[in-house]
């Protein structure tokens, strides 16, 4: 299976990235990650510390997000903060609605009593709709908004350091692993059979530092294609907290990348395999495995079979971050000093 996005010279020129996340797709996303099965335990770990109250919240968007995260496009808009993105839901046209909780429940998610009571134009249900979204987004997104931020932006720096060094086509085919150009057309290995033919409107690109699905798509009202994919670093890896004022700035690399993947990087400079990985750091295979395909999706590490174990090498876009991080900042010249 294949999404496939059909590419004019003019969609090249009017591809964009977003200017920063969107409260409510951060919202839908987050959902539709509560409910994957296998996520990162630090995104597992969210559900079992959220009270009764904020949980029982949430439980109406499950009606209406799957674990896909492709839920109605009225739900997600993109927003500057949460209350535009509310008044854009509450003036969603009826048609859109029904359309788009058809389009859900034809890909497998059972009718509700809620879903019934929005496309009849319900005042409760869409009442008990804004109600849930309100206090969803206050348990899951107020208190990780500062992350999600630095995550986007650390993705859109890094993204615009790849363009510079393979061009946007590079830039494109290396947003999530296995994608590649057939001519003018970006094909994206995915679990389903897509598309998309843009004549002109161009791609508006959304990285997200929750999602770790397959990368989501959908034509804007206003005409582009919106595609929102996995950030380079993930949320689990974000820090925290901002360091005290005073304390050490963290490694360069390990700010870009988190810690771990930091870690997992330099080791591909002697070509290890994924066990080695993990036995270095003292991590999961699995998890070492996951490090490095993300370094993978970022150009950052190229991996190859030999025989029945996989060798991961820093490739040579990885060689110039490393080279970089080392390389002292360059220190501001003397100020000259005038005559008095």
């Amino acid at each position: 299976m294949v999404l496939r996005i059909h590419f004019t010279a003019e969609d090249l020129l009017g591809t964009r990235f977003a200017d920063g996340p969107a409260p409510l797709m951060e919202l839908e996303l987050a959902v539709a990650m509560l409910q994957r099965p296998g996520a990162d335990p630090a995104f597992a770990r969210r559900t079992r510390l959220l009270g009764a109250t904020a949980a029982r919240s949430v439980v109406p968007l499950t009606e209406l997000v799957p674990v896909t995260g492709a839920g109605p496009f009225f739900l997600d808009p993109l927003s500057v903060d949460l209350e535009h993105g509310l008044e854009s839901v509450r003036s969603s046209t009826n048609a859109l609605v029904r359309r788009e909780l058809d389009r859900i429940c034809r890909n497998g998610l059972p009718v509700t009593p809620l879903m019934r009571g929005l496309a009849n134009g319900d005042r409760q249900a869409w009442r008990y709709l804004e109600s849930s979204l309100r206090a969803s987004h206050s348990a899951l997104i107020d208190a990780v908004w500062p992350r999600l931020r630095t995550g986007f932006d650390i993705d859109l720096a890094w993204r615009g350091q790849v363009q510079r060094e393979q061009g946007l086509r590079g830039m494109l085919a290396g947003l999530y692993p296995g994608s590649r150009w057939h001519g003018s057309t970006l094909e994206i290995a995915v679990s389903r059979q897509l598309d998309f033919r843009l004549e002109g409107g161009g791609v508006l690109l959304l990285p997200s530092a929750q999602w770790t699905g397959e990368p989501l798509c959908g034509p804007l009202p206003d005409g582009p294609l919106l595609l929102v994919y996995p950030a380079l670093t993930l949320l689990p890896h974000l820090p925290e907290e901002a360091p005290a004022p005073g304390a050490a700035p963290e490694e360069p690399v390990a700010a870009l990348l988190g810690r771990t993947r930091s870690a997992v990087l330099r080791l591909t400079l002697r070509e290890p395999t994924t066990s080695q990985l993990a036995r270095e750091l003292g991590i999961s295979v699995a998890s070492a495995s996951e490090h490095a395909r993300a370094l993978r999706r970022a150009g950052l590490v190229s991996t190859v079979r030999a025989g029945r174990a996989v060798r991961h090498s820093c490739t040579l876009l990885g060689h110039r971050l490393l080279a970089a991080a080392r390389s002292p900042a360059p220190q501001p010249a003397p100020a000259a000093q005038g005559r008095r």
